[in-house]
């Protein structure tokens, strides 16, 4: 059987040319038939970051070097996909093929059509590669799960009597420093709106000096978006709120919340970068990442990349690796 190197970075070569050929370009469009808010260049974006970000060769090496495994004779793990951005769930799959386990997987109704579409070209790498469906009641040694606060409750009485991963909600925030130019504002512009503000990378919560400016270029979003937008900035009016309009966002300014409505970004204006540092630090079970120049937390990265997140960057700050290797 090939090893985790070479299964995985054969993928990526396949991977090469999504979107480009008559078989994959089929296959962005039945993933956008069935989840509308996968628009069609953000399927395509979405592999591209997991081929550049996870399936290098040479960067699956050096994160491996990290790690004893894996293991003789694979656990089976149950691995609860979301489905709230495209191949959300990938890295999970790795990780657990990677330890040596058997993933079964519990794909989400929202990606219906990606995941499976990459467990079978992992087959086709590797026929002996195992890739199982998870069903209720399939005995199994441990679990990782994604979703929300509410599907977490129930995932750690389904799991009750075996070790596991449970993630629910988290956010993120960006900092600036007061010195970002036009580029890192369209940088930022990515963090906030690349796959609709669904994902718990996206920012939603802005840092900002008092007398520094914010212009976020304006995009160009989905009907399900624009819609939510049009709500958001309905319900701020009767309030008597004021907000910055973008034409498919609303910016408002005011206390250090993060906001759970996707059309609303929420900026705080701050004195110092010490204020920023002490919040983050309390909020830490809240944020998922930081975008931001200043590294005032762990879980920091550039702006315009917290949609890229490389194998490392394990979600919650939970490596995924080492849970699995110490079963």
């Amino acid at each position: 059987m090939k090893g985790t190197v070479e299964i995985f970075s054969e993928l990526g070569r396949r991977l090469a040319s999504f979107g480009c050929d008559d078989f994959s370009h089929e296959v962005v469009v039945r993933a956008n038939e069935a989840n509308p808010w996968f628009r069609p260049e953000e399927v395509i974006r979405a592999v591209g970051a997991v081929r550049e970000c996870m399936l290098d060769r040479s960067a699956i090496e050096t994160w491996l070097a990290a790690y004893h495994g894996p293991r003789a004779g694979g656990r089976r793990v149950a691995v609860v996909m979301a489905g709230n951005i495209p191949l959300v769930g990938f890295a999970d799959l790795m990780y657990v093929i990677a330890a040596g386990d058997i993933p079964y997987v519990k794909y989400s109704g929202k990606d219906s059509v990606l995941m499976p579409y990459v467990a079978d070209m992992l087959r086709d790498i590797e026929p002996e590669l195992r890739i199982e469906r998870y069903e209720p009641g399939v005995g199994i040694d441990a679990a990782i799960t994604s979703g929300s606060d509410s599907a977490s409750l129930h995932f750690a009485s389904e799991f009750a009597v075996v070790p596991k991963l449970l993630r629910g909600s988290r956010h993120s925030a960006a900092v600036l420093t007061g010195s970002e130019t036009a580029a890192d504002m369209e940088a930022l512009s990515d963090d906030i709106f690349l796959y609709s503000g669904l994902g718990c990378r996206n920012v939603s919560l802005i840092f900002a000096p008092r007398s520094f400016e914010l212009a976020i270029p304006a995009r160009h979003m989905c009907a399900g978006y624009h819609n939510n937008y049009l709500r958001s900035r309905a319900l701020l009016a009767m309030r008597g709120v004021d907000f910055m309009d973008t034409g498919e966002a609303v910016f408002v300014e005011g206390d250090a919340r993060f906001s759970d409505d996707i059309s609303r970004i929420n900026v705080c204006r701050y004195e110092n970068l010490s204020e920023v540092s002490e919040w983050l630090e309390s909020h830490d079970p809240e944020l998922q990442c930081v975008a931001s120049y200043a590294r005032l937390h762990p879980r920091t990265v550039p702006l315009g990349k917290t949609q890229y997140p490389g194998l490392g960057d394990y979600a919650d700050g939970a490596d995924v690796m080492k849970f699995l290797l110490s079963l």
